[in-house]
Parts: C-alpha cells; sequence; structure tokens
C-alpha cells in the first residue's frame, strides 16, 4: 500500500553546509522528519494532532548524491504501510534539476495517544487520510 505523495521544494540554505562544503549528513534526516510533520499536518486536524502524537522507532537512510548551498531541492513523502500501532513512511529528496536522488529513507512510526502517551492502535480513519 503506497499512499499519495506529499511533496515539498525549497532551497538549500548556508546553515545546512558542513565543512566539506555540502548538506550535512543530520540535515537530510531533519528534512525528511520536517516534510513528514508537513504532510501530517496538512491531512488532519488540530483536534485529531491534539488527540494523538507519532514517535520515532527507528530510521534507515542512504545517502545517494551530495548537494550544494542554493540548489533545490524536492522532499518526497508518503506511508508505505500501517498495521497495528506502527506506520512506516518513505522518504525520498530529489535534485529537480537533474533528476538526481540524494537520499533515500524511511522511518518505523509508533502511534500514541496524546495523553497517555501509549501506544495505541491506528484508527482506519487516520490511515484513509493518507490514501
Amino acid at each position: 500500500m503506497k499512499t499519495s505523495v506529499y511533496k515539498h521544494r525549497f532551497i538549500v540554505p548556508a546553515s545546512a553546509i558542513d565543512e566539506l562544503n555540502h548538506v550535512n549528513n543530520v540535515t537530510y534526516l531533519q528534512w525528511c522528519l520536517d516534510t513528514a510533520e508537513e504532510h501530517w499536518i496538512s491531512k488532519t486536524t488540530e483536534e485529531q494532532r491534539k488527540e494523538n502524537v507519532w514517535v520515532v522507532l527507528n530510521h534507515f537512510i542512504s545517502y545517494r548524491n551530495p548537494s550544494f548551498l542554493g540548489e533545490e531541492l524536492e522532499t518526497q513523502t508518503w506511508i508505505d504501510s500501517y498495521e497495528g500501532v506502527k506506520s512506516e513512511r518513505h522518504y525520498k529528496i530529489i535534485r529537480p534539476a537533474d533528476g538526481k536522488i540524494i537520499v533515500e529513507a524511511k522511518t518505523l512510526w509508533c502511534f500514541l495517544d496524546g495523553k497517555t502517551f501509549r501506544p495505541t492502535k491506528i484508527p482506519r480513519e487516520i490511515g484513509e487520510l493518507f490514501n
């Protein structure tokens, strides 16, 4: 089950550049997480976000190509699957100018009750928001 893809374009800022003059690897992970949050916010109500939260169980990330100051990049994210309390989200960061994949990643998330912070089954109505 691959859901619709959420996309976000931006220009690489100076704050993302490391001593090797390319984007720092940790920054890519932050961009993935930021895009996941944007996707969640774009599909849910404020009430749904108060009732439920997500925590990361693990990340897997592959760095394919470097990117540099001033380049336009696009983050893409989608839900690959969800079952029980867990959801696997995938990401790509691409450079639209040449179509190169910069990063591919996935994160396993756990769905929590927003009051007790205990794992809770992902309701069908939440899962269906991302189709």
